[in-house]
């Protein structure tokens, strides 16, 4: 069972979903993929994983220290990395925001917007960038609209969709804002079986090249348009990544390269 996405016209949320069922494939194991009748809190969704009752039973998520000792991390970054790459979306009457940020120190002058369950949250905060959290995913789009927060950063591979959905939102040109994380499948920590299957699948996407020709079909365009090489990077510490990221396997992870990068604060510095 795997949570319904939040939008169902949401490229973010359908790659996990068909890169699931490539590797499922690619493992030989029959399994049958169903989601949930309802759209679930993250919240909700990480303590039925957790419960191991079938209520759901994996799930696509940015990876934490917390989550990996309640949960089954299968440690292969299905977003390489690049939900650590945040572009600010911004009032389109307020394109100029960033003009003149190009560190820490100027980020921290500014009010950014996450849902409260979301590890960003906590990155952010501990980089003593000022949050103001929300439970509902759409709430933020409006307050960003009305002003309450003054950006929200969103994930490169993820930005493109929800700035078309909110005309009255633009996505930054200025800067590009990056920590070290990953996007994993969690399961339940005695899921071993499934957790299995997911890794023999996704090693042998990867193997045959079919991971990354999906990665590229989702994702290769918004790459190209966000131009993070040419971007001023503003680097955060992570005080939440857990130990076992696997940055010895260089092949699965995308870096881009050549851009200025500010060095980051010390986590809660202000």
């Amino acid at each position: 069972m795997y949570p319904r996405p939040l939008l169902g016209t949401d490229p973010r949320n359908d790659y996990p979903v068909v890169l699931l069922r490539l590797a499922l494939e690619k493992s030989g194991t029959p399994y049958e993929l169903k989601f949930t009748p309802v759209v679930m809190t993250q919240d909700r969704v990480l303590l039925e994983i957790a419960k191991g009752d079938g209520g759901v039973d994996i799930i696509a998520t940015m990876t934490s220290q917390e989550r990996e000792s309640k949960m089954l991390a299968v440690r292969i970054p299905i977003d390489k990395g690049l939900y650590g790459w945040r572009l600010p979306l911004v009032r389109g009457d307020r394109q100029d925001l960033f003009a003149n940020v190009r560190d820490l120190a100027g980020l921290r002058k500014l009010r950014s917007g996450q849902g409260h369950d979301w590890p960003d949250t906590g990155i952010l905060r501990g980089n003593g960038v000022p949050v103001s959290a929300n439970s509902s995913y759409e709430a933020l789009f409006s307050m960003l609209a009305a002003g309450r927060i003054d950006y929200f950063p969103r994930a490169v591979i993820e930005i493109g969709p929800e700035a078309a959905a909110h005309p009255a939102l633009a996505i930054d040109s200025h800067i590009v804002i990056h920590y070290p994380t990953a996007l994993y499948y969690f399961v339940n920590r005695n899921n071993t079986q499934l957790a299995d299957a997911i890794k023999r699948g996704l090693e042998a996407a990867i193997a045959d090249g079919s991971f990354e020709r999906l990665f590229n079909q989702n994702f290769g365009a918004a790459l190209r348009q966000a131009r993070l090489d040419q971007r001023p990077v503003i680097e955060l510490v992570n005080p939440l990544l857990p130990n076992g990221l696997p940055l010895e396997h260089r092949d699965l992870w995308l870096m881009p390269e050549g851009a200025p990068r500010a060095k980051p604060g010390a986590p809660g510095q202000r």
